[in-house]
């Protein structure tokens, strides 16, 4: 029986279609989340005597869902939560108004946002509001601007290595075993230019490789498993989950809080947002906060 050829209109009809729903679809991925960025639940702490601490808490309170509120003792207490990566910031009530104590190595973009709010805060009290970084971001990179950036090739290498070891390992003991020395090469040769020859990382080495080396090993091991399990309808899965998907839900250029939900909270369980907190706790706050990544 003679083969039937699809006519070459109808083909190109059927491929233009397809390659505009996939921009269709990157399009809502990629500027959604952006588009809709504000703040949600920010966990920040309120420090001070309890009758100041109150109304400040109060005040920030009246704007509903924008801050996650703690009461805590005073400035020394708000400072460890800041470190500890419980807070993104503190508002320290004193004799001589509010301080806002801040930690933007956990995000530039938080950080610029709840110094709007104490600028605020301070024009209600006719009080300028001084600012303390308690965690300063890298001063090469004080915007965040290139450790997230620095993900975007991190997660498409992960991609394309769990590709490659798929139709290049026979074995998945074969495969294993590429996928945790690439992860170790990977860790080391990227914290290398992060830190060293770019210079928008503390310079905490063996931190750094290890939280990139655990990422890396997330990322390409979950493209390789997949197509393990799936065979290649798990490629592309592995790479819509890693990098499709995960990378415009990171929150990496801002935080998950900034981010609509349940989304901001789906991406701290993919690669790319769990690798960025990860990598945050290690090099900045000595792996506090870095269990759940």
């Amino acid at each position: 029986m003679p083969r039937r050829h699809i006519p070459l209109p109808l083909l190109a009809a059927v491929l233009a279609a397809g390659v505009v729903a996939l921009q269709l679809l990157l399009v809502l991925l990629f500027a959604w989340p952006a588009a809709n960025a504000e703040p949600r639940d920010l966990p920040v702490v309120v420090a001070g005597p309890a009758p100041a601490a109150q109304q400040v808490a109060a005040r920030l309170g009246t704007q509903p869902g924008v801050f996650d509120i703690t009461l805590v003792a005073d400035a020394d207490a708000a400072d460890q939560a800041l470190r500890d990566r419980e807070a993104y910031a503190a508002f320290v009530a004193g004799p001589d108004g509010v301080e806002l104590h801040t930690a933007s190595a956990a995000s530039p973009a938080v950080a610029t946002l709840v110094s709007q709010a104490a600028t605020q805060l301070g024009a209600q009290n006719g009080q300028p509001v001084r600012v303390t970084d308690v965690v300063p971001a890298d001063p090469d990179d004080p915007r965040g601007g290139g450790f997230a950036a620095g993900f975007l090739p991190l997660a498409m290498g992960s991609v394309v290595f769990g590709v490659l070891i798929v139709f290049g390992a026979p074995d998945r003991i074969a495969r294993l075993l590429g996928v945790l020395a690439f992860a170790i090469f990977a860790g080391l040769v990227a914290t290398l230019a992060l830190q060293q020859w770019l210079g928008i990382l503390p310079d905490r080495y063996l931190a750094g490789t290890a939280a990139i080396g655990l990422f890396a090993l997330a990322a390409g091991g979950s493209v390789a498993g997949l197509a393990s399990m799936f065979g290649h309808p798990g490629l592309g899965l592995g790479a819509l989950l890693v990098f499709l998907v995960g990378n415009p839900l990171s929150g990496l250029s801002g935080a998950p809080e900034l981010l609509p939900q349940p989304w901001g909270e789906v991406g701290q369980w993919l690669p790319v947002g769990a690798g960025g907190s990860l990598l945050r706790s290690a090099v900045y706050f000595d792996w506090a906060g870095a269990g759940r990544p």
